[in-house]
């Protein structure tokens, strides 16, 4: 929980990518993600990140062409080719950069037949898993609302959790995004009470609005206090749009570290007076 990843494919965007590694760091962040960071080759970014002292907390695979409004191609049946090339991609470029988890984002299938796209999915999942075995990777799958993304195939934690259940969390983590799960109206803090062993990383935005914390309806100190509760040891990942320039929005950063260390400090002790 002592990482705090920038996400800086939301973050720092006035800059060009590879000045946004140096400007996390400056900010205060201890580790930095970005679901497409091919144009920064993978020896540059293994120096970049030793020499600012981050790490690299996540990456996306086959995330498809933006520019056709692609949100991920596992669950796109007839793309499956594209999809082996972009995990292969991904895959060997976390392994360079030491990146823990690579995130095969599921797509929105469309008109395609809805057993075709599960079939896909879990076929392309299935690579997947087997190609990251005997890695130092894992694969990590996303409930993306659909106030995010229309027609999104993965959009509730509950069905994360159960293609998750089919590989097993030695194998597939979860994201759970604070956004995403109260755009759905899931109850976060009693969500992850009870499944806080199937998540390796966490993003944060507000809600309504998806910017910096403080700006919504979330009680992130709640939400603290479970992750602390269930021993989450994964990156905590900043995915908001700034209100305001994004060191103004981080404000919050000296605090979040402040509280994580203290409520951290008082479950050991806690545990040790058991």
């Amino acid at each position: 929980m002592n990482r705090l990843s920038a996400h800086i494919g939301y973050l720092f965007t006035e800059l060009p990518l590879v000045e946004r590694i140096e400007a996390a760091a400056r900010a205060g962040f201890t580790a930095i993600e970005h679901p497409s960071p091919w144009d920064v080759s993978a020896s540059e970014m293994r120096t970049r990140l030793a020499a600012h002292g981050l790490s690299f907390a996540q990456l996306s695979a086959a995330a498809g062409d933006a520019g056709k409004g692609e949100k991920g191609l596992a669950a796109l049946p007839g793309r499956e080719g594209d999809f082996l090339e972009g995990f292969n991609r991904a895959l060997d470029y976390a392994v360079a950069i030491g990146c823990p988890f690579v995130h095969p984002m599921a797509g929105v299938p469309g008109n395609a037949d809805v057993a075709a796209a599960a079939e896909t999915y879990h076929r392309n999942l299935s690579y997947a898993v087997e190609r990251a075995v005997g890695t130092s990777v894992k694969v990590l799958i996303e409930a993306i609302s659909e106030t995010a993304v229309p027609g999104y195939f993965l959009s509730t934690l509950d069905h994360a959790s159960r293609i998750q259940d089919i590989f097993g969390p030695g194998h597939v983590s979860l994201l759970v995004d604070t956004f995403h799960a109260k755009a759905t109206g899931a109850d976060l803090r009693r969500w992850i009470s009870m499944n806080g062993h199937r998540i390796g990383h966490v993003h944060v935005a507000d809600h309504p609005g998806r910017r910096e914390p403080g700006t919504g309806s979330i009680d992130f100190e709640a939400f603290l206090d479970v992750l602390v509760e269930q021993a989450y040891e994964g990156a905590i990942g900043f995915e908001y749009i700034p209100s305001r320039t994004t060191i103004d929005s981080a404000a919050f950063l000296p605090r979040w570290k402040q509280v994580i260390g203290a409520k951290v400090q008082q479950m050991r002790q806690d545990r040790r007076l058991a």
